[in-house]
């Protein structure tokens, strides 16, 4: 009989272990991705810039920083036509988690008001990371699971064996009772009171209830600090993580080379400064640039030096600009230029001032000595116009006349 109690009350205790472990498995996983789709929405905006504008640097920088992230086992980003452009993993495919799950989000280019598909962003977790956040959790259980197995069992083999009758039921009454005390103030007192095994155990029972009671205090004061300190850190991790956001948004938002707003981020400032002009009524204007041949640069002297030369046209003009003025780049060797509150003859001064500063200076790297100059395209707001781009278009005929015009010339 107690051989078939044991086997029951065991393969009970079994199955709500496996039960609660499987609950706390897939509870942790659906966290999981829940945080994967948070981080998804945070990420794609930067991603969808970096597939915009081609620039695979800095999309396999973004990459990396994903998978630093403590729940991400891997990254595919994938064009339209589902070819993989960026594909990254935490494990080889030897030692590959035996579950992988993961989210896909469509990345997408705003233009004229249309959403252009650029491809898909995956990110993957797997069966590893859950199991680093429920593995102290497992052994807990599995513990727990033991100890009261083995405590609750040895204590009914040794009162049915040594206490029968009206004893036993009076000590399982009395037993009945603590157990069902929240507070465990209550304690075992039997008819019985002699010396012997019986009087013991009362004696030993209350003891242990003492014990219980102290030890109940001791773990609500430690769960009272463990959660002060699981606070703590995820006040913290929060913290962390909002500054490698800002972080995430700038590296997205300059070009990587001039430090300067890269095209994307220069034509969304843009057009705020632009709609704020009409709101104002205030004139603003519009300067395109492009070094002229520059690609005789890069093949005479290399790339190397081709980008000291950006560097020093970018450094150079920063210095002639007002602190209200925007310059991004726009292109390879294109600049842009949005003036607030400058009418086109300001804006002539300010473009013919760069020109002569660009043809007069000399860009020195490694002994080599480069002279360049530059050609200008200016336009203003007109009253007809509704956003920057329009303004942009019409810049470019002028540079290209410019250019037609012999180059080193400004066009308004």
């Amino acid at each position: 009989m107690m051989r078939v109690i044991f086997v029951i009350y065991f393969g009970v205790a079994c199955l709500i272990t496996g039960i609660q472990f499987l609950t706390e498995y897939f509870k942790t996983q659906d966290s999981i991705l829940t945080e994967l789709k948070q981080l998804e929405e945070t990420v794609k905006g930067p991603v969808s810039i970096s597939l915009w504008q081609f620039d695979n640097k800095q999309l396999e920088v973004l990459v990396d920083g994903l998978v630093t992230m403590p729940i991400i086992e891997g990254v595919d980003i994938r064009d339209n036509q589902g070819n993989i452009i960026v594909s990254t993993r935490l494990y080889s495919l030897d030692s590959e988690p035996f579950s992988i799950f993961d989210t896909t989000a469509d990345l997408i280019w705003i233009l004229n008001g249309e959403n252009i598909a650029l491809g898909t962003m995956v990110l993957y977790s797997s069966s590893k990371v859950v199991l680093d956040r429920v593995w102290f959790g497992f052994v807990l259980i599995a513990i727990t699971a033991t100890i009261k197995l083995s405590i609750l069992f040895g204590l009914f083999i040794w009162a049915f064996n040594r206490y029968l009758a009206l004893p036993l039921k009076e000590l399982m009454s009395q037993v009945g009772e603590v157990q069902l005390s929240h507070t465990l103030n209550n304690r075992i007192t039997l008819s019985n009171l002699d010396n012997n095994e019986l009087n013991q155990l009362q004696e030993h029972m209350n003891a242990m209830l003492t014990r219980m009671d102290k030890d109940r205090l001791r773990l609500l004061n430690q769960e009272k600090s463990k959660r002060e300190w699981l606070e703590k850190a995820v006040t913290e991790r929060t913290a962390e993580l909002q500054i490698l956001n800002e972080q995430l948004k700038d590296v997205a938002a300059k070009d990587s080379l001039t430090g300067i707003p890269n095209r994307g981020h220069f034509f969304e400032t843009a057009q705020h400064l632009f709609l704020l002009s009409q709101r104002q009524h205030s004139p603003a204007s519009f300067i395109l640039m492009d070094l002229d041949h520059f690609k005789l640069i890069n093949d005479k002297y290399g790339h190397f030096i081709g980008d000291h030369v950006l560097i020093h046209f970018t450094q150079t003009i920063q210095g002639l600009l007002r602190k209200s003025d925007l310059i991004g780049r726009v292109g390879g060797e294109e600049f842009a230029l949005f003036l607030p509150d400058a009418g086109i003859d300001e804006a002539y001064e300010i473009a013919n001032k760069i020109r002569q500063a660009i043809k007069a200076s000399t860009v020195e790297v490694d002994g080599q000595k480069v002279t360049y100059t530059v050609s200008q395209g200016i336009e203003a707001i007109g009253p007809d116009d509704c956003n920057i781009v329009q303004l942009y278009k019409r810049a470019d005929v002028k540079l290209y006349q410019a250019k037609d015009k012999g180059r080193d010339f400004v066009e308004m």
